[in-house]
């Protein structure tokens, strides 16, 4: 019997429509702080591949900060295009990349009232999500969705990322659940998915609206036990 909901945040709450015209003119801008004369075809096909190259690289650590990610996809995309380093520039698009996704990122119109819904029925729900405090904590607060979970962490808290199964096991201590009363909802094969099933949850994929989640190396992954495309899907779901 399912007596909890685990969800992740990115692609699964909240929307990442408005992601791609949103990181293009940071970098435009940063280029042009950087003092380079670039293409944009050339910026975008750089920052492509730095982010493919950081995130293989990446997706052999158990842990990492996401800023620290971000990071290093900036200053490989910067030696791509050739662009001088300058410190300067990298903290400036450190805090504009991480407020400019905050800011961008918007709950799917179904969100609240499936929230309210499943709180209202019984179940437990928490955000379990690869994220960084300085981002999760704004986006609980700006949308006010602490009247719906009884917790919520990020990787940084826990000090271990998705798919490591140290987060989901950190998430139900944090709970009291044991794996088997869990649905876990994400949006990722790889991250949410593989991970959750791995500690004994059963596994909701929700896509999209289409788009492809973030941060995937293309490995096989486990199938989910159910897969959605909307959170007010999960109404019926669990039968509540």
């Amino acid at each position: 019997m399912t007596t909890g909901v685990f969800f992740d945040l990115g692609g699964t709450l909240f929307s990442y429509r408005h992601v791609p015209r949103t990181t293009l003119p940071l970098l435009l801008e940063a280029v042009e702080r950087l003092g380079a004369a670039v293409e944009v075809a050339r910026i975008k096909a750089a920052y492509t591949q730095a982010q493919r190259e950081i995130t293989h690289a990446y997706a052999e650590r158990a842990y990492y900060l996401h800023r620290d990610f971000f990071h290093d996809t900036f200053m490989r995309f910067a030696d791509l295009i050739e662009a001088p380093h300058d410190e300067a520039v990298h903290d400036w698009y450190r805090e504009a990349h991480r407020s400019a996704i905050v800011d961008c990122l918007v709950l799917k119109e179904d969100c609240v009232d499936t929230l309210s819904h499943l709180r209202d029925a019984g179940l437990y729900l928490s955000v379990v999500s690869n994220i960084d405090d300085d981002m999760l904590v704004p986006l609980i607060e700006r949308e006010g969705l602490a009247r719906y979970f009884h917790h919520w962490t990020s990787s940084e808290a826990a000090q271990s990322c998705k798919p490591d199964r140290r987060f989901f096991e950190h998430a139900l201590e944090l709970s009291g659940l044991a794996p088997q009363e869990v649905l876990f909802v994400g949006d990722s094969p790889e991250h949410d998915i593989a991970g959750a099933n791995e500690v004994g949850m059963r596994t909701a994929l929700i896509v999209d609206g289409g788009m492809e989640p973030p941060l995937q190396t293309g490995r096989e992954t486990a199938r989910p036990d159910h897969v959605i495309h909307n959170l007010a899907e999960l109404r019926a779901l669990l039968g509540s």
